[in-house]
């Protein structure tokens, strides 16, 4: 038996009997080699919205922009010593929720279950009270048969989704910030209330490396994507911080961007009750810098709001909102628009600004970790949930009342009464379906897969296509992404019977305003950046296809740790990124 299998199988024995061994930041694990230093960290980042065209223009620079210059010069640097993975592909949905969980299991919704921050499972039930944005409460019979609910984890959740700190009863939030009434429920399990970390199915690289001894941290946009702390008790993650993107603006005391004061906010247009995080370009850099300085602290060995003492993380990151707000967004008030100039990914003032802050905050990390002598020995890991489309703004195309577009699926098929009360868009006080550049269909008794699927193809041809219709999956075409429909023993019961995808630029919104989308299958919903950076590291670039759930088992090959601890790289054949050959750190 090999060195890493026993020292895997004292780390099982350890975790069973409720032991753990020493943090392990500092200590050498038969880690692999970088630069004569061993790999004792992964700072992971997630860039949403960040196409692998806005890395590859940001870092060689776009005739238009910055005089041709590059625009990122923090992440070119980091491109210098980094392997970058030219068609690297999300979760499919490329949603948030599948997004980030892909990345942290290794696997796709097949195995960990997760298709959309808001989605349905037929084997659970309601929550006992009326969530935030509107899932209705409902009855629980402890072993009884199930009536199947829509699952809600975003802010929804919420003790007060209108308070930065999700309403937590002391603290900045984090799993204190969830009201346990409002999560669905599992007849199976006695009607226990299903927290994020347990609704996901698979372990995460957290759990992993928590259960070795490290120490774990990450920062997020809603305490539900406490997910990636799963399963168990939700302690996976040692030090969890989640400000609420939807919660209403406020001034942030002692937080900048740059020399520009986050108290008061920068714009002030969009700091009413109505508004949220992301309604503002300005905003945006501030609620990002909470998660930043988050960061900082904890390369200070702090603890994120820097008021205790605590290990450099054995694994650590965020996710950045504010480049997929510049993609995204139409600020009335000020006239101002997000998004691109063209189909080559020219940014608009607005978007490109959004880069530049978000490209400097790294720049803040890097220089942290070397300031405090540890980048050497940090991998640097930046990705995105998930991309967005159209990256050609001028195709745009959302649901209006005049058209070209002027219904969804989900509104076809609610007129033949085939959705459950929870998702219908007709219920007026629900949260309503799940679309936007994609619709997800989950059926009720009244009608057949069939049957439904007739009723979209009547509303399909290009000559009459009023919901902008571009392809229908069902029956086997849902069984080859996933597993098939329906309930346990012979389906899954959170896979969708139908799911359309729309013709490029079609939205499934009416907001006035954003400019687009993600969480369709579009090649700018899925191709994102991936770069995998450390000193030790040549520049290489990778064009073979690779998918964001690689970077699970390589974060824990980089580690010393096995890949198949995780459940999901086991079951789905999830493979180490190519091109690193960590065993030399070549």
């Amino acid at each position: 038996m090999n060195a890493r299998r026993v020292f895997l199988s004292l780390v099982s024995l350890l975790f069973l009997l409720g032991l753990s061994l020493p943090v392990f930041a500092d200590e050498d694990f038969g880690h692999p080699k970088v630069k004569g230093e061993n790999v004792k960290r992964v700072l992971l980042i997630s860039i949403d919205g960040m196409h692998a065209l806005d890395f590859i223009n940001c870092a060689k620079g776009i005739s238009g922009v910055n005089g041709g210059a590059p625009y990122c010069p923090n992440l070119a640097e980091l491109k210098g010593t980094g392997v970058d993975y030219l068609d690297a592909s999300t979760s499919k949905p490329s949603d948030s929720f599948p997004g980030l969980m892909t990345i942290v299991t290794g696997g796709s919704p097949r195995t960990m279950g997760a298709f959309y921050d808001v989605a349905y499972d037929r084997s659970l039930d309601p929550p006992a009270q009326t969530t935030g944005n509107g899932v209705a409460g409902g009855s629980c019979t402890p072993g009884g048969a199930p009536a199947g609910t829509t699952t809600e984890y975003d802010e929804g959740i919420d003790l007060h989704q209108s308070l930065l700190n999700g309403g937590a009863p002391s603290g900045d939030g984090g799993i204190n910030s969830i009201n346990p009434n409002f999560l669905p429920r599992d007849p199976s399990k006695g009607c226990a209330p299903v927290y994020p970390w347990n609704f996901v199915r698979t372990n995460t690289i957290f759990g992993v490396i928590h259960a070795a001894g490290g120490y774990t941290a990450w920062s997020d946009k809603h305490p539900s994507y406490s997910s990636v702390s799963g399963p168990g008790n939700g302690t996976n993650i040692d030090d969890y911080y989640s400000p609420e993107i939807n919660s209403i603006p406020v001034s942030l005391p002692g937080v900048s961007v740059g020399t520009i004061s986050c108290n008061p906010l920068p714009d002030q247009t969009a700091v009413a009750s109505s508004n949220a995080w992301t309604d503002s370009f300005q905003n945006i850099q501030c609620y990002d810098t909470l998660k930043v300085n988050a960061i900082l602290n904890e390369i200070n060995k702090k603890t994120h709001n820097g008021k205790s003492s605590a290990p450099v993380p054995t694994v650590f990151g965020m996710n950045f909102q504010a480049v997929s707000v510049g993609q995204k967004l139409i600020e009335k008030s000020l006239s101002l628009t997000g998004g691109y100039q063209d189909a080559q990914g020219t940014p608009t003032q607005s978007l490109l600004a959004e880069i530049e802050f978000v490209d400097s905050s790294i720049g803040e990390m890097v220089a942290a970790l070397k300031s405090h002598g540890v980048y050497d020995s940090t991998l640097i890991v930046i990705s995105a949930k998930h991309g967005q489309s159209p990256i050609d703004s001028a195709r745009y195309t959302p649901i209006t009342t005049t058209g070209p577009v002027t219904t969804s699926p989900a509104n076809i098929l609610d007129s033949g009464g085939c959705f459950p009360t929870s998702e219908s868009p007709s219920n007026p006080t629900g949260i309503g379906p799940t679309e936007d550049d994609i619709s997800m269909i989950w059926l009720n008794n009244n009608c057949t897969t069939e049957s439904a699927v007739a009723i979209l193809e009547s509303q399909s041809p290009a000559s009459a296509n009023k919901a902008g219709i571009g392809q229908i999956f069902w029956g086997p075409g849902i069984a080859q992404l996933y597993n098939a429909p329906g309930l346990p023993p012979n389906g899954d019961p959170r896979t969708p019977d139908i799911i359309v995808t729309p013709n490029i630029g079609v939205t499934y919104s009416a907001s006035t305003k954003k400019l687009a989308e993600h969480g369709g299958f579009a090649h700018d919903d899925v191709n994102v950046m991936m770069l995998l950076s450390n000193p030790s590291f040549g520049a290489k670039i990778v064009t073979s296809p690779v998918e964001t759930a690689q970077i699970a088992p390589t974060i824990l090959k980089a580690l010393g740790l096995d890949p198949d601890s995780l459940q999901a790289v086991r079951m789905e054949h999830t493979q180490v990124l190519p091109g690193l050959n960590l065993e030399t750190g070549e």
